[in-house]
């Protein structure tokens, strides 16, 4: 959020492509203070977008937001939740990489329609699913969805319902599928803030995902197609992820980013052409890296190893973050920052679950509370033996 002031800023935003407007046609005037920034920072700029919202994707630190809850058409983003639901039936063995799918009339049907994005597929044509992967997220194949979505769901209709409970459980609160390639129908829709936890999730349950939205062409059937996210051909920092385009709501990007240990995830929703929604993404990206940075503290000399453990078949146990200790700071902020552990206990009672707390690692700008971490028990240890117990405690009174 930004500081109240006496007076509101604006930015003019002039569309630089003829697409959806002519040359030089101002688009509605945007409030600098609609523009949420980290740290109510003021706003650097608006973008010539409907909606935008960036996080950092380590820490989960909102960096840039701006009508992130407009809902508005998904088009071809809706394909990555489709390209979720693969991955987690690969990962439950349901599927392998190698796993051949034939293709139905209705996915052919699709890779001969001109006016959509397609890999070619050829009705009863046996594709693998790595394959069909690939032709999802390079080439935005609607064809590749359906044929997925009908192999894993057994239709399409039962695939998007397994695409609307897949997001109620990430909590996609602003969202609804209505097919699992995206194309417009009445009742579709999301927001710039649900696809990035979407994106969130998914490159934090499936790593490996950035094997596929990353590639910057993908050759099938000897037909080679260039990934429809340029901005990876732009920016040798950018990973992924997807693009989206439907006339009633223009062009989208979710992207994924990565630079000197920092990680970034962005949705810029609604642009009028795509050069400008690889532009504007890029702006975003760009400035994120320059303004902030993923601060990683040294626990050594904050935080101890291990902590005592009172009649267990161990007298200590480790302790660490739960999770990565990482936090969001303005850049040339880490020389300001100190890191102070408050332990809760003294020493934990056997057994010790894993996961037990036992104090809050805290970090200071200039003195203040930023935020805080569980500092946790790494490990289990069970309860002693009546002897080893009465050993321990002669042990504690000398």
């Amino acid at each position: 959020m930004l500081a109240a002031g006496s007076n509101t800023s604006f930015a003019k935003v002039i569309h630089r492509h003829p697409v959806a407007a002519k040359p030089h046609e101002e688009v509605p005037i945007v409030p600098l203070t609609s523009i949420h920034v980290l740290g109510d920072r003021p706003a650097p700029f608006a973008l010539d977008a409907r909606a935008a919202f960036m996080i950092d994707a380590d820490t989960g630190a909102v960096l840039y937001a701006y009508n992130e809850h407009e809902k508005m058409q998904p088009a071809s983003l809706a394909k990555i939740m489709t390209f979720y639901l693969t991955l987690d039936a690969l990962k439950a063995g349901k599927i392998t990489p190698t796993t051949d799918i034939t293709i139905s009339e209705n996915a052919w049907r699709l890779s001969m329609n001109d006016t959509v994005s397609r890999m070619f597929l050829g009705v009863g044509q046996k594709v693998a699913v790595n394959d069909l992967l690939f032709g999802l997220m390079v080439s935005s194949g609607n064809d590749a969805a359906v044929a997925l979505a009908e192999y894993l769901g057994g239709s399409t209709d039962a695939f998007t319902g397994m695409m609307n409970d897949k997001a109620k459980a990430i909590g996609l609160t602003e969202t609804h599928f209505d097919n699992p390639d995206g194309l417009p129908e009445a009742g579709e829709f999301t927001t710039a803030a649900d696809m990035v936890t979407l994106a969130h999730s998914l490159v934090t349950h499936h790593p490996e995902a950035i094997k596929y939205t990353s590639a910057k062409q993908f050759t099938f059937d000897k037909i080679s197609q260039p990934n429809f996210n340029r901005l990876l051909l732009h920016d040798a920092r950018v990973t992924g992820i997807k693009t989206g385009h439907v006339d009633e709501a223009g062009y989208h990007l979710v992207a994924s980013a990565s630079s000197n240990g920092m990680n970034l995830l962005s949705a810029v929703l609604g642009t009028p052409s795509e050069t400008l929604r690889m532009n504007e993404s890029e702006k975003l990206i760009d400035w994120a890296f320059r303004t902030f940075v993923s601060y990683r503290p040294d626990l050594k000399k904050s935080v101890p190893s291990t902590i005592p453990v009172h009649d267990g078949v161990a007298e200590t146990v480790a302790i660490g973050p739960n999770g990565e200790a990482v936090f969001t700071l303005g850049r040339g902020e880490e020389s300001k920052v100190t890191v102070q552990f408050e332990p809760s206990v003294r020493f934990l009672e056997a057994p010790v679950q894993p996961g037990v707390s036992v104090g809050d690692l805290t970090v200071l700008l200039n003195g203040k509370p930023q935020a805080t971490i569980p500092i946790i028990a790494k490990a289990g240890v069970e309860r002693a033996g009546f002897f080893g117990r009465l050993r321990q405690k002669f042990s504690r009174m000398l």
